[in-house]
């Protein structure tokens, strides 16, 4: 999941609370108040005629920046090509461009490579300060419409499918995918039809997730695919050789930044709220679709020239923002400056830091944006930024607006002086997911590769009939059934948590830096023994990247989404460290632990899965005792704390199950997506909103897991799917269906 799912976007406000830094910046003009009693005083009126001269100053520092690391960029190289030289060969002082060496390292490397930085890092942050704006999401990235995601599936297609090999042709598959996915996100949030900011944020979600998933199936069944994927994945400049891609890329990069121009003063309006802007003369849903159009070309063509590269959009949007004041157009501008300076800079600094050889520039990045990106959020700017802890249809998670009919009332089981509460709906229920539970098991059993029937199968179960069968189900099948049991319940029952905790059905575990603190651990295990890691790594990883998360965070402090954000950040720091030891490992092993770590359950048994199930005995009565408390919490802190219950207390409490669940899980299975999203949200409709659904959530995740296993091992005859790839591959579809196919718009 990405950033911008932390941080809904929010609907317009209006109210004398409303302030033009809480949203998207504005250049509308309106009419000034007339003066009178509450015109400003004369010293208020000349600090506002002092804000766009600092910014306008600030405008200028950072393009005296940008050129100084260009200069930089132009003398920096493997070439012992100095300042002097550079400079005679662009002045073209005594024949200095008839030197063919000269020629070849500043005339045809530097020059193009420092160009294309300063496009790239340009385009990126342009897009993500308009999609920051046009989403009314400070957290929403270049991601989000899931161009990164079409543009890997296009290369891992041209790779796996017609074997192209040559730079040009992935610079045609990656921008013709990521045109293919952003289409797609318009296609399914409404397009010109008014689509609003919560759409473009589920749709471009949903369509990255299956994209996603459908890269990782081509990537496990085809090595070669994955070891030319696994060094473009991580994004470089290297490439860039000459001005033959530049060149080609360059008419479409300059339409994204006149379409962005051209943009600015609707998206101003827009700013206001979707009536004053059509009161206005404008059309939220065509500046939409406008935007999101721009961003597409300037996106699409970065991937393509530079690879997937994070945190880029999200940081520029940031600073500019802080920077530049709530004028869209110097936003904007400052933005695509900030972009290119980070990019340039982060491109010097991957030449020389790891001499003679060259780092990925998008770890540069990350290492550049995550702290900037927690420090933004730790500080006292982070409300005026726009931060919301609500569900993007306004409502806590697993809360469902519903008609006013009143409940069926619940049955009080009393014998003496004992009496239990149970509530129909619920109970009804958990009935029903157990029985489904049980046919999942029992179809789990029986599907496979080989010809076993029906009453063979069940009588293996019991150890009866040929030894064979007897070892195929005993000993493999119901093994990992038993531990797709116990992941399952486990990601379901923490994912509940973290939803309710953080008021958004968005956030999941994964959030916290949980996938990757597992991964890294297991790395590590692998590192030191040469063998894949004990069950323990996973938890062990999980539980340390949440104490670092939480430590960096501050506390959990008045509120979720704090920790959530700062997760956010160290995961993708970690993730693209972790992606690098990956791409310098040997293939063989590379390709095991990507399996692992796109989740699965090959080789695992119940062994593995007891230690999942004592826990689960353990946590499980202490989240239902949790859910009386954490239910409270769906409400203000202050109602919360009038009816006696402490919220940092009960925060903290439902954080620590949340992660040690998530961690025993990634332990067995690896990290599996979308269950955790998608068993609270099901548990929910199913039990109804009047309680956290714990028991619901950790059954529906039990069955997820359970049926997903099963779909990957008969899907495909003689080739296995990774569970948590064939989860990823439907959870998009599922966002959609459940998040946008309500009737009205959930927004």
């Amino acid at each position: 999941m990405t950033l911008s799912q932390v941080g809904a976007a929010e609907p317009p406000r209006t109210g004398p609370d409303t302030a033009p830094a809480a949203g998207p910046a504005s250049d509308a003009r309106n009419p000034a108040p007339a003066a009178g009693p509450s015109a400003p005083p004369a010293a208020t009126r000349g600090d506002a005629r002092s804000g766009p001269r600092t910014a306008w100053l600030t405008v200028g520092g950072v393009l005296a920046v940008l050129l100084a690391l260009t200069a930089l960029s132009l003398c920096v190289g493997a070439g012992e090509v100095g300042p002097a030289r550079v400079l005679d060969y662009l002045l073209d002082r005594g024949g200095a461009r008839a030197d063919s060496r000269l020629a070849l390292v500043v005339g045809d490397l530097r020059l193009p490579r420092t160009l294309t930085a300063l496009l790239v890092g340009g385009a990126l942050g342009v897009a993500g300060a308009q999609l920051q704006c046009v989403t009314r999401n400070p957290l929403a990235e270049t991601g989000l419409l899931g161009v990164n995601a079409g543009a890997s599936l296009g290369v891992v297609l041209g790779i796996a499918v017609l074997g192209v090999q040559s730079s040009y042709a992935y610079l045609v598959f990656a921008f013709g995918g990521a045109v293919l996915a952003s289409g797609t996100v318009l296609a399914f949030s409404g397009g010109r039809g008014g689509g609003s900011p919560v759409r473009l944020v589920l749709g471009g979600s949903a369509v990255g997730a299956t994209f996603g998933g459908l890269t990782g199936v081509l990537i496990v069944n085809s090595p070669e695919a994955y070891d030319r994927y696994r060094v473009w994945v991580l994004g470089s400049l290297a490439g860039v050789e000459g001005w033959t891609t530049l060149r080609q890329l360059a008419p479409v990069l300059g339409v994204g930044f006149l379409a962005a121009a051209a943009t600015t003063r609707p998206l101003s309006a827009l700013a206001l709220g979707d009536d004053l802007a059509r009161g206005l003369g404008h059309r939220p849903g065509a500046t939409r679709a406008a935007v999101a159009t721009a961003v597409t070309l300037l996106t699409a063509s970065a991937v393509a020239l530079a690879g997937p590269i994070s945190f880029l959009g999200l940081l520029a949007g940031f600073l500019a923002r802080a920077a530049a004041g709530p004028r869209l157009g110097r936003l904007t501008l400052l933005a695509g400056l900030v972009g290119a300076s980070v990019l340039t800079g982060a491109d010097v600094l991957a030449r020389v830091v790891a001499r003679p050889f060259e780092a990925p520039v998008s770890v540069i990045v990350a290492l550049i944006g995550a702290p900037a990106l927690i420090a933004i959020v730790r500080s006292r700017r982070t409300a005026a930024l726009g931060m919301t802890d609500t569900a993007p249809d306004g409502s806590a998670p697993g809360r469902r607006k519903e008609t006013a009919r009143s409940p069926r009332p619940d049955v009080v089981l009393r014998r003496g002086a004992l009496s239990v509460l149970v509530p129909r709906r619920s109970a009804l229920a958990a009935l029903g997911l157990a029985g489904a539970l049980l046919a999942a098991v029992v179809v789990a059993a029986h599907a496979g590769q080989s010809d076993l029937d029906l009453g063979r199968t069940f009588r293996a179960v019991f150890g009866y009939g040929d030894r064979l069968d007897v070892l195929l189900v005993q000993r493999f099948r119901l093994g990992r059934i038993v531990a797709g049991i116990a992941a399952g319940a486990a990601l379901g029952l923490a994912g509940c948590l973290t939803q309710t905790l953080a008021r958004n059905r968005l956030a999941t575990p994964e959030l916290l830096g949980v996938n990757d603190g597992a991964t890294a651990a297991v790395l590590i295990s692998v590192t030191a023994s040469g063998a894949f890691g004990a069950w323990w790594a996973g938890p062990v990883g999980a539980l340390a990247a949440v104490a670092v998360v939480t430590v960096v965070s501050g506390g959990l402090g008045a509120r979720g989404y704090r920790v959530l954000v700062v997760g956010l950040a160290m995961s993708a720091l970690a993730s693209a460290v972790i992606q690098v030891a990956m791409a310098r490992r040997s293939l063989n092993s590379a390709g095991s632990l990507y399996v692992w770590t796109s989740g699965s359950l090959n080789g695992r048994d119940q062994e593995v899965a007891t230690p999942v199930l004592v826990g689960l005995a353990v946590l499980v009565p202490l989240a239902l005792v949790a859910a009386r408390r954490l239910a409270v919490l769906r409400f203000d802190d202050d109602v919360a704390s009038s009816l006696g219950v402490d919220p940092a207390r009960v925060r903290l409490a439902c954080l620590l199950l949340a992660v040690a669940l998530a961690g025993l899980a990634v332990g067995v299975c690896g990290p599996v997506g979308f269950v955790a999203l998608a068993a609270p949200v099901i548990a929910g409709r199913l039990a109804g909103p009047a309680r956290v659904p714990v028991l619901g959530s950790a059954l529906v995740g039990a069955v997820l897991i359970v049926l997903a296993d099963t779909l990957g091992r008969v899907l495909i005859d003689g080739v296995e799917i990774p569970v948590g790839i064939v989860t990823t591959v439907l959870g998009g579809p599922f966002l959609l269906w459940v998040l946008l196919g309500r009737k009205g718009n959930p927004a």
